[in-house]
């Protein structure tokens, strides 16, 4: 039905300027009646010949390269969304990564300061009791040292008072004399030197 309409307007186009060809008319060739159906006809066929090859060849490749372009950025944009979760969870397991390091880290440190903290009290200990033994035994030494010292001492008094005698008087003195004078002498200064 379209096709006779199409053929049918064409016909009558045709037929118009048919009876108008045989006119003269003076101005411009294009607007010379007697031009009209030549012109009508190479401009339907050169308007038919474009719009069949625009619509059978130039405009599908178009659609198709739009289409493609179309499904490209949907695939990009899926992409990028997926890399985005991925970069976002990895960032996640990065923080979770740091965060844990800290806490292994600190922890360590704790127990490395707890552990060197009892070393040094240890070895505190172990001092304190060496100074405490030293002190122990140098209070032993002290108090050995004052129970033999006044015999000691009598026993430098005699010997150096007998040779002082000796070279004074130029006879010797029996020790046992001399030794029970110092002896005499200690026991009244015993309080006085040794605080006892």
């Amino acid at each position: 039905m379209h096709k006779k309409l199409v053929l049918y307007l064409f016909l009558s186009i045709i037929a118009f300027f048919s009876n108008v060809y045989g006119a003269e008319s003076e101005g411009m060739p294009q607007l010379n009646p007697e031009f009209w159906v030549s012109q009508i006809f190479w401009l339907i066929l050169t308007f038919g010949f474009l719009f069949v090859i625009l619509s059978k060849f130039i405009l599908p490749k178009i659609s198709n390269n739009l289409e493609l372009r179309k499904s490209q950025i949907l695939e990009n944009i899926e992409t990028a969304e997926k890399q985005k979760i991925e970069s976002e969870n990895k960032i996640k397991e990065y923080e979770t990564l740091i965060n844990n390091s800290k806490n292994e880290a600190r922890n360590y440190f704790n127990e490395a300061r707890k552990k060197i903290i009892q070393d040094i009290d240890k070895k505190r200990e172990k001092i304190e009791e060496e100074i405490d033994l030293e002190i122990r035994n140098a209070e032993k030494e002290i108090v050995e040292l004052k129970k033999s010292s006044p015999e000691k001492i009598n026993k430098i008094a005699t010997e150096t008072s007998a040779q002082l005698i000796k070279q004074l008087i130029g006879e010797e003195i029996n020790n046992s004399s001399i030794s029970a004078i110092v002896e005499d002498l200690s026991k009244k200064n015993k309080g006085k030197y040794y605080g006892n």
